[in-house]
C-alpha cells in the first residue's frame, strides 16, 4: 500500500535515482531479507550515481565535443602516426589539467589530432572537470560577431572559467589585428588558472609567423608554449583506412 506513495514522494522531490531503485527492490523477492540500513543504503548509492551520470551528460553537452563518442579507452595505437603511448597514457590521468598546463597537438591532416583532443576531454569530463572545445576559426568569427551585439563578456567569461579549453586547427592563416587582441586576452586570463588544448597542422615553430606582430606573438607564445606537454603525430590519414 505504501509501494505508490513512496514513489510519488520520491520523485516529488526529484529523488529519480533512489525512487528507480526502490521500484527495483520491491520487485525482488529476496528484498524482504534486507535490513531497513541496507534498503537505505541502496537507494543512497542509486541516488548518488544518478546525480554523477547526470552530472557528467551536462558537462559533455556544455562541452560541444566535435567527436562526442570520442574515449582514451578507444585509442588505437597501432596506427602508423608515432603516437606517444606511454605520454598519452599520462596526459589521459588528468595531473596536467589540474596543473594548469597545456597540451600542443601536431601533426597533418587525418592523423586522429581532433579526435585525441576529444578523447583527452571526454576523460576530463568524467572526472568532473569542465571542458570547452572551439574550432579556432569559428571561435574567431563568434568573437567578431559578439563584439557588435554585446555577446562578448558572457562568451569571453564561458573560455575563461572552464577547466580544460581545446582549441582545434589552429592556422595556417595569418591572424588579423583583432584575433591576435582576441587570442591575447584569452591565453592572458587563463594563464596559470585553466589549460588548453591546442591542435595544428602547423610545427610550433611556424605558429610565431601565423599571428603575425612579433610582440603579439612572444606574449602569447610565451604563455601557451612554455608550461606545454607536446604531442607530435606523423603518418598517413587515417581516413583512407574509414570504411
Amino acid at each position: 500500500m505504501l509501494d505508490h506513495p513512496t514513489l510519488n514522494h520520491l520523485r516529488a522531490l526529484k529523488l529519480d535515482g533512489m525512487a528507480e531503485a526502490f521500484a527495483e527492490l520491491q520487485r525482488q523477492d529476496d528484498a524482504t531479507e534486507l535490513s531497513h540500513a541496507e534498503w537505505l543504503g541502496l537507494l543512497i548509492d542509486r541516488e548518488a550515481a544518478n546525480r554523477s551520470t547526470k552530472r557528467y551528460q551536462s558537462r559533455m553537452r556544455a562541452a560541444k565535443l566535435r567527436h562526442g563518442g570520442a574515449a582514451i579507452e578507444d585509442v588505437n595505437y597501432r596506427a602508423p602516426r608515432q603516437l606517444d603511448r606511454d605520454l598519452f597514457r599520462q596526459l589521459a590521468h588528468g595531473d596536467w589539467i589540474g596543473k594548469r598546463q597545456n597540451l600542443i597537438i601536431t601533426g597533418p591532416c587525418g592523423v586522429g589530432k581532433t579526435w585525441l583532443a576529444c578523447a583527452l576531454g571526454q576523460k576530463a569530463c568524467r572526472d568532473g572537470r569542465t571542458v570547452l572545445y572551439h574550432r579556432l576559426s569559428r571561435l574567431f568569427a563568434d568573437l567578431e560577431l559578439a563584439h557588435g551585439d554585446g555577446r562578448f563578456p558572457r562568451l569571453f567569461r564561458q573560455i575563461i572559467r572552464t577547466d580544460l579549453l581545446i582549441l582545434d586547427d589552429w592556422g595556417p592563416e595569418r591572424l588579423t589585428t583583432s584575433q591576435r587582441r582576441d587570442l591575447m586576452e584569452i591565453v592572458e586570463d587563463r594563464y596559470q588558472n585553466g589549460s588548453i588544448i591546442i591542435t595544428s597542422q602547423l610545427p610550433v615553430d611556424a605558429w610565431h609567423d601565423v599571428i603575425g606582430e612579433p610582440t603579439f606573438a612572444d606574449a602569447i607564445l610565451d604563455r601557451i608554449v612554455h608550461n606545454a606537454h607536446r604531442l607530435p603525430l606523423d603518418g598517413p590519414s587515417m581516413r583512407k583506412n574509414e570504411t
